[in-house]
């Protein structure tokens, strides 16, 4: 019973927190925002977890697993190849009806903090990075198998076009603190996903 309490208390903490790591960054989160966010003592917190590292690396796993349920669940429910393509700058481009993501993509926001910083969060970032690609490349893949998508499509190639359209394009939207880039780079992204059809 008390490792159902420990472990509730847990995810309590991870979900309280995860918007505030995600905007203010793991060195600009304190013991103290996480305490304001939670409402438990430092003692609660500590007995939980053995430091902000930790509670950082499971905020960030919440966050991108919030994120890539969302896109999954979205990706599933279209059949089509182009049409489960267009899920990612649809959902970009809207991406304020997201609470999670409407403090920006946890992968940039991460990414641009924890390079040289942090490098159990930079090596989380790499590998969310790489599932997000592979999954692109298999949509293509996919796509192609089945006559969708045309056959000299390079899917690595796309993936990694895709992704830094929609990493840039998020942080100048974060930066200049308007969509219209966010807006454009993501009609474009459309442009060129369609552009892939047979």
């Amino acid at each position: 019973m008390k490792t159902q309490k420990s472990e509730n208390t847990k995810q309590l903490i991870i979900e309280k927190t995860a918007t505030v790591f995600n905007v203010k960054g793991y060195a600009g989160t304190s013991i103290n925002d996480v305490m304001s966010a939670t409402g438990l003592s430092k003692g609660c917190i500590y007995g939980n977890f053995e430091n902000k590292d930790e509670i950082a690396l499971s905020v960030f796993d919440y966050n991108f697993g919030k994120v890539t349920q969302h896109m999954k669940e979205r990706i599933l429910a279209t059949e089509d190849s182009i049409g489960r393509l267009l899920v990612y700058p649809q959902t970009y481009k809207n991406y304020f009806r997201y609470p999670y993501l409407q403090a920006g993509c946890p992968i940039l926001n991460t990414a641009t903090e924890a390079d040289d910083t942090h490098p159990l969060l930079k090596e989380r970032v790499q590998k969310a990075l790489g599932l997000w690609k592979t999954s692109i490349e298999n949509q293509i893949k996919r796509g192609m198998e089945r006559n969708e998508i045309k056959a000299d499509t390079d899917p690595t190639e796309i993936a990694i076009v895709m992704i830094s359209m929609i990493e840039g394009a998020f942080m100048q939207a974060k930066v200049n603190n308007h969509m219209t880039e966010l807006n454009i780079a993501m009609s474009f992204l459309e442009k060129l996903i369609k552009g892939l059809k047979v």
